[in-house]
């Protein structure tokens, strides 16, 4: 099991790759990638879960997923890969990623019209990574989140679905949408699951509740990957020290800042550092 660090040569945090390589070993990467099968015969592993794809279908690795290309036929797929920031800095994306890291296959027998319209979009975004035109940057990622928006809708039709309760209602959704909010707005303070409660409106206890139902995580988890997240950024800049780097996103000890740090992303903050110099974090 090996971490992959993806360097954009072309697109700065988008590429399109057109050929799969036949297999790789189980890695993993702090990106997306979305692979757009062409032919059959094809099979991936994703954690513990196997997939035989057909064509038109569309496989999901989502950002530190462990997976494997078990195999590929030539010319078999293409795919895309993008940067997390675009997931990890938007707070709709955020609330709802917990719903959507539970999707790995779109199928283009069960859900045609998805997957033809991701399909244009992955070809799309491949047509402007060999063109490169004027903008292409701006171009991809706003075509990544055209998919995105089409995913994540397609989720939350499915979990209202099959989910009637009121820890998925609309009301509810706006809750978490409110504490991401004032989270991602006061991550580098010495703020409290209370506090954000109380932001809420919501007593500590049913905000808990809902807040991991909603999110799939719990509330110091998910402060500390947000924090995580903004010191990988910090990391980006060599004038910042690595302990300026853990309080300005937070942390209240180096200790703390190193033990989280490595858990989240399987490095050391000095070996991230080291490692992504020159390349988007």
């Amino acid at each position: 099991m090996e971490k992959e660090i993806i360097r954009y040569s072309r697109i700065h945090g988008v590429s399109f790759t057109e050929k799969s390589p036949s297999s790789f070993p189980p890695h993993w990467h702090s990106d997306a990638e979305f692979t757009l099968i062409l032919k059959p015969g094809s099979q991936y592993s994703i954690g513990k879960k196997v997939f035989q794809p057909e064509p038109g279908d569309i496989i999901l690795m989502w950002p530190r997923e462990l997976h494997t290309v078990e195999k590929v036929p030539p010319e078999g797929a293409c795919f895309i890969q993008f940067s997390s920031a675009l997931i990890d800095n938007n707070i709709d994306l955020i609330t709802a990623s917990g719903f959507l890291k539970d999707h790995h296959h779109i199928s283009a027998k069960s859900e045609p019209a998805l997957a033809s319209e991701i399909t244009r979009h992955i070809l799309s975004i491949g047509d402007i990574y060999n063109k490169k035109p004027y903008f292409a940057e701006t171009r991809s990622k706003q075509i990544v989140y055209s998919i995105l928006i089409l995913l994540g809708d397609f989720v939350m039709q499915e979990k209202n679905r099959v989910d009637t309760e009121e820890p998925f209602s609309g009301k509810t959704r706006n809750y978490i949408h409110s504490a991401c909010s004032f989270i991602a707005d006061h991550y580098a303070e010495d703020i409290s699951q209370a506090a954000v409660a109380a932001h809420t409106g919501l007593s500590p206890f049913y905000f808990s509740k809902i807040f991991k139902e909603y999110t799939q995580m719990t509330f110091p988890v998910y402060l500390a990957k947000i924090r995580v997240q903004n010191a990988c950024n910090l990391l980006a800049r060599d004038y910042l020290s690595i302990t300026e780097c853990a309080f300005l996103s937070g942390f209240q000890s180096t200790t703390t800042f190193n033990k989280c740090f490595r858990e989240i992303t399987g490095y050391t903050p000095r070996e991230y550092r080291r490692l992504h110099r020159g390349v988007e974090v």
